[in-house]
């Protein structure tokens, strides 16, 4: 959510100021929204009113019933009328991110498979819109006459043929889409909002039987995929990262984790898969192992990566998360939000010495409250995490994609196979 009026008006909601200039201050915001829930506890009620659609607060705005309307970005740039405002000088839109807003497609936790082909069609869209590919009824198959034996079977290309890819479904300016622009090397570090972290414990019986018997052994057995020397101080911040998430599970302490090597790639997901391991790190294209692929060989959960690598020459963008087993929703959950965890201190400034500003989390068990706030204890925020690994060449060139993401682009296409 941003806020558009004018300069004055849009200053002072950013500022949250209520004096001077800023009496008149008057904001409209859409009914029963995020919207109207943050400026709920950020005003007082006397200076916001609500309309029932993005078209009734830009009469409003207009009509001078209001001076600031508080929207989605995307949304403000699409409507016409605001936009001419806009190009006009007589609106500015302000700059600041005031709420996220990250929509999804929600599956069930006991059926993987078709999560992973919703993730990987989702993936394809944005992989169409980068390579310039869009509908082409002539290539859209039907699959009536096929047996398809496996996931890995279908053939994903059909969602770009037969509908389109993410811009033609997306629709609006490509260059002012926000976040939702396919991203070409700008900061992607995004702490996805972690929701009510305080509900009771999710019952998942896989899960909790992970999580005790990793804190009842008192040791994190984290695999590493074997890799080339050159990407030492990658391996080394994903060895960092099972340290913090050692610290996460067993009250604070970074030391116990046991670290195995491997071997080679498919050895190291086969050594995951039969539980020989608890997380793996190390392979920066995981994209083939996260279907399944046989009987023996289940697929797998990944973490939101930890480190983005330079684009390769056929345009693919390498990435470095936790492996987890597909059959552990709720560990993998957890280990996701160890991760995020990081980018959500650098985000709010929160450092190792300010880790208990970190929200206590209920909803994995009441063991495990504090488990954001052991694991920054160690690490620190995500900045802390990367200097100690790859030194102070802090440039935003050098870092790539690994910096904070500021309402750029976020939508990346990544190697498919």
């Amino acid at each position: 959510m941003v806020f558009l009026g004018n300069e004055t008006s849009v200053r002072c909601a950013e500022e949250q100021k209520r004096y001077d200039e800023c009496t008149s201050l008057m904001m409209c915001v859409e009914s029963a929204t995020t919207h109207f829930d943050f400026l709920k506890t950020a005003f007082p009620s006397d200076y916001f009113m609500v309309g029932s659609s993005l078209e009734e607060l830009t009469e409003m705005l207009t009509n001078g019933t209001c001076n600031v309307v508080a929207h989605e970005k995307s949304f403000l740039y699409d409507y016409e009328l605001l936009n001419d405002g806009i190009r006009d000088g007589k609106f500015v839109l302000g700059t600041q991110l005031k709420t996220k807003e990250p929509h999804a497609i929600i599956t069930r936790n006991n059926d993987r498979q078709f999560s992973d082909i919703i993730n990987r069609v989702i993936q394809m869209l944005f992989y169409g819109e980068e390579q310039g590919l869009t509908r082409d009824p002539n290539k859209c198959e039907e699959y009536t006459h096929l047996t398809l034996y496996e996931v890995s079977d279908l053939r994903f290309l059909n969602a770009i043929d037969c509908v389109g890819n993410y811009g033609d479904i997306i629709d609006g300016d490509p260059d002012n889409r926000g976040v939702n622009q396919i991203n070409n090397g700008t900061g992607m570090l995004y702490a996805i909002p972690f929701g009510n972290l305080e509900k009771d414990a999710a019952v998942d019986q896989t899960s909790i039987d992970t999580l005790a018997k990793i804190r009842n052994e008192g040791s994190l057995k984290c695999g590493i995929v074997e890799s080339d020397r050159s990407e030492g101080s990658i391996q080394n911040m994903g060895k960092d990262y099972c340290r913090i998430l050692a610290a996460a599970l067993l009250n604070g302490d970074p030391k116990d984790v046991v670290f195995v090597e491997t071997g080679s790639k498919i050895n190291s997901y086969i050594e995951l898969d039969k539980g020989g391991i608890d997380v793996l790190i190390g392979d920066g294209n995981p994209r083939k192992f996260d279907l399944m692929r046989s009987s023996q060989l289940a697929g797998f959960q990944f973490s939101t990566p930890y480190y983005y690598g330079a684009s390769s020459d056929d345009g693919g963008v390498s990435f470095y998360s936790i492996a987890t087993r597909e059959d552990d929703a709720l560990f993998t959950s957890f280990v996701n939000c160890v991760v995020l965890a990081t980018i959500y201190a650098q985000e709010n400034k929160i450092e190792r010495e300010k880790s208990s500003e970190m929200p206590l989390v209920s909803v994995f068990g009441s063991h495990f409250n504090w488990v954001l706030r052991d694991a920054i204890v160690y690490s620190g925020s995500y900045e802390q995490v990367y200097l100690r690994n790859f030194g102070n060449n802090d440039t935003a060139a050098f870092r790539g994609r690994n910096t904070l993401n500021k309402g750029g682009p976020l939508m990346l296409s990544v190697p498919l196979i």
